[in-house]
């Protein structure tokens, strides 16, 4: 029997190992040109990037055997009892565009902005599951999108936060990369795009405070409380971040996934004030309070950065952790209302403006 366990253990560890070295889902690694480069950043220390303040990332053997557990153990109101609809767009509703500033949520935090005649894409995740292989994770809330991403039309520019699978997703990538114009990314993150085929001269990887400029709209790659990392010894290897884009006339700012800190008050205090933050509100636990807000800080950040009108996301698509699906948009929207803030909750594939006089939450996922 002992023979037996030993054996099952030793062909399940080569399956992991062929599994990680073979499935391209996993990316690339840095070139020593861009370690170089890397080294340079005050954000990288001993090989890693590192958060402003101290965080604490590892969690015990005990604290991991009961996520897993509870991960996958079936658990009421985690994930929605009926496929949630979402709202159709055209492609050729998208490609004509050349209005004023413009959204579309595809759920947790990808969306498609449309800005000064520019179509970009934040954090385009397009696949079912949020992990390199579909058994390792749950899939979407709804059956559909509201557009696929083989009908999107010609991209201008697509902004990635960081290299986690709900963010970072590699059939997207493959599906997006020959219409796509420009990627900018945090430091790291291009090794990635460049492994799947992407050529680095359509890659711009950017450190914290940094700032690139398209045709006018700037892109500026802010900093955010959390960690990276897509297989088993890569964990800080690339940066993460928030992003603020600025045309001429409008200001927004996107959280990308972060824990609550003082970075949110430098990045208002810098940028700020914004027309539109979205900023993360899902997913969080009381064993990760440092990586992902609980709704109430979501609030506070969006104060932080001096919003006008804030969209809470990272919701909404998938379950990521072990709260109600719904307890998210309602802890939210409740302290906004606390605090007398500006909040919006569009269906995902709402399209919807900035600087609309329509701030009042659409309730859609209440029955």
């Amino acid at each position: 029997m002992v023979i037996s366990i030993g054996i099952i253990l030793g062909l399940l560890a080569l399956i992991v190992i062929v599994f990680v070295n073979t499935s391209p889902e996993f990316g690339g690694k840095a070139s020593p040109e861009k370690l170089a480069i890397y080294n340079t950043s005050k954000n990288y220390k001993d090989g890693k990037f590192v958060n402003t303040n101290a965080v604490n990332l590892d969690m015990s053997l005990s604290d991991i055997g009961k996520t897993l557990i509870a991960y996958f153990k079936s658990q009421p109101n985690t994930i929605p009892d009926t496929n949630i609809s979402v709202e159709k767009i055209d492609s050729l509703h998208i490609d004509n565009y050349k209005d004023r500033t413009r959204l579309m949520w595809f759920g947790h935090s990808t969306f498609l902005l449309q800005m000064d005649q520019k179509t970009i894409l934040i954090d385009p995740m397009f696949g079912d599951v949020p992990a390199p292989h579909p058994m390792l994770g749950s899939k979407r809330f709804s059956d559909e999108l509201p557009i696929t991403v083989e009908k999107l039309p010609n991209i201008d520019a697509v902004l990635i936060s960081h290299d986690h699978y709900d963010h970072l997703d590699y059939g997207s990538i493959i599906a997006l990369k020959d219409k796509v114009d420009v990627f900018y990314t945090p430091l790291g993150v291009g090794a990635h795009l460049e492994k799947w085929g992407i050529n680095k001269d359509r890659i711009i990887e950017l450190d914290w405070w940094q700032e690139a400029t398209l045709d006018g709209v700037q892109f500026k790659c802010t900093p955010a409380q959390h960690f990276s990392g897509r297989g088993l010894t890569d964990r800080t290897k690339t940066l993460w971040c928030s992003w603020v884009i600025k045309s001429g006339t409008d200001n927004i700012f996107f959280s990308g996934d972060s824990g609550y800190s003082t970075h949110f008050k430098a990045i208002g205090d810098a940028y700020g004030p914004f027309d539109l933050a979205m900023i993360e509100c899902g997913q969080y636990n009381e064993k990760w309070p440092d990586i992902h807000m609980f709704p109430e800080e979501s609030v506070k950040a969006g104060i932080d950065v001096k919003a006008k009108q804030m969209m809470p996301i990272h919701w909404g698509a998938f379950k990521l952790a072990m709260h109600p699906w719904t307890d998210p948009v309602e802890r939210v929207t409740k302290k906004a209302e606390e605090l007398n803030v500006s909040i919006i909750t569009p269906k995902i594939g709402d399209v919807f403006f900035l600087k609309s006089e329509n701030s009042i939450p659409q309730q859609w996922w209440i029955k």
